[in-house]
């Protein structure tokens, strides 16, 4: 409870929806995979941060589904028990969060602790039982844990959303009219495969908003390539893109359709 995540998955399914916390992103995705829960949310990526590896890789070891996607401002807060900032030995956090806030924390703590801890709900409850702490993380927390924030929007830019995935048996079936498609694919060590992998989205006028590569951990070396592109898989421009895609690869698999969040 707090966690971005948390908000996140109220932003979507909204408070009336039984939400269930986890302790990891693998026990999303178990809990999804042997149907315990209908739709699991778990981060994919950070706008100052980057991307969150582990989810990408979840999806190579399932056959799970993205079904949604949503944006999540990111306000970053110092919080404790204590009531001044001079008090503070020890701040705890994500290591996100930590990395988000770490231009603030050398100005204006240069010689406290810094913990890294599982989210940063966990360190605000450790900060409301650990008197001479703190934690960075969200309004939401503060109120939870009673905690003072000492400091608000500590976040290196003011502009910092972190995107989530909805992740499910199935994705959209029918096109929204605004919509991503994600994909995960192999291409074969030899010269231009990526360039040919990639040539049918050019031609079929289809934009990719987002690539990344990660080991597949199987073979050293061995590479496999995330892609989010602009569109619905069944729309047809999208659908001949992709089946070229699929005749150049080695390992190919479609995560899923669905309509595009809002920044906010």
């Amino acid at each position: 409870p707090a966690t971005f995540t948390h908000l996140a998955a109220i932003k979507y399914f909204g408070t009336s929806s039984d939400l269930r916390p986890f302790d990891s992103i693998q026990e999303v995705f178990d809990e999804v995979d042997k149907a315990r829960v209908d739709y699991g949310v778990v981060p994919i990526e950070n706008s100052i941060e980057g991307i969150v590896n582990y989810t990408i890789d979840m999806f190579l070891d399932t056959d799970l589904k993205i079904s949604g996607e949503i944006f999540v401002s990111v306000n970053l807060h110092l919080m404790s028990k204590e009531a001044e900032l001079s008090k503070v030995k020890k701040v705890y956090s994500h290591r996100h969060a930590i990395a988000q806030a770490r231009k603030w924390l050398s100005e204006n703590l240069p010689k406290v602790e810094i913990e890294e801890v599982s989210s940063t709900a966990k360190a605000a409850e450790l900060a409301s039982r650990e008197p001479g702490t703190a934690a960075i993380a969200s309004e939401a927390a503060a109120l939870l844990y009673d905690l003072n924030i000492l400091a608000k929007n500590i976040q290196e830019l003011s502009k910092n959303f972190t995107r989530f995935l909805v992740i499910g048996k199935t994705d959209s079936e029918f096109p929204s009219g605004r919509d991503k498609t994600s994909v995960m694919f192999s291409t074969k060590h030899v010269a231009g495969a990526l360039f040919k992998a990639l040539q049918p989205f050019a031609v079929y006028d289809v934009n990719l908003s987002k690539i990344e590569s990660r080991p597949t951990k199987k073979r050293p070396w061995e590479y496999v390539f995330f892609v989010d592109i602009e569109g619905h898989r069944k729309e047809d421009r999208v659908a001949k893109a992709l089946e070229e895609l699929k005749e150049t690869c080695s390992f190919f698999k479609i995560l899923g359709s669905y309509p595009a969040g809002f920044k906010e």
